[in-house]
């Protein structure tokens, strides 16, 4: 089952989110806190939404935490994917292929023209699941990123 996660889920996002990071190989990466996430998808104004799988006990199992992105070619919005992780023990199970899937459903309802993520290439269980749903790699592109010194030194707080 698929749910809309709600402010006492916190805790159990920011845990899994450090769960992800040990599994990247970047626990040192995973520095939100949960009160930014709080924040981020329940603050007066949310940047973000998280959706959480759960068994049929109700235990939440995985999570995808996403935000609205906007293509200047189509002149609408889209769903960036995040973070996607569902818990070890349960892979297979269908809990992640029901995230993408209710994140196309709010994309279909609501008009929007993409869903993307992205995945790490070494990632081979996640990238063979991706393609498994129909997703297209974008090899063409490279993602870009600046942070910590590099931002503030273009940002011009150095």
């Amino acid at each position: 089952m698929i749910r809309s996660a709600v402010v006492s889920d916190v805790p159990v996002i920011h845990a899994m989110i450090r769960e992800l990071a040990e599994y990247e190989k970047v626990p040192h990466e995973a520095r939100a806190t949960e009160e930014q996430l709080r924040e981020a998808l329940f603050g007066e104004r949310p940047a973000a939404f998280a959706h959480l799988a759960l068994t049929a006990e109700g235990e939440a199992v995985g999570f995808a935490l996403w935000f609205l992105s906007f293509s200047t070619w189509r002149g609408v919005h889209g769903i960036y994917l995040e973070d996607l992780y569902v818990r070890p023990g349960v892979r297979g199970g269908g809990h992640g292929k029901a995230l993408l899937r209710e994140l196309a459903r709010i994309c279909v309802e609501r008009g929007y023209e993409r869903l993307e993520w992205s995945v790490l290439d070494w990632n081979v269980p996640a990238i063979d699941f991706y393609r498994s749903v129909g997703a297209v790699s974008m090899d063409e592109w490279t993602v870009n990123r600046l942070t910590d010194d590099a931002l503030r030194k273009l940002g011009g707080a150095q």
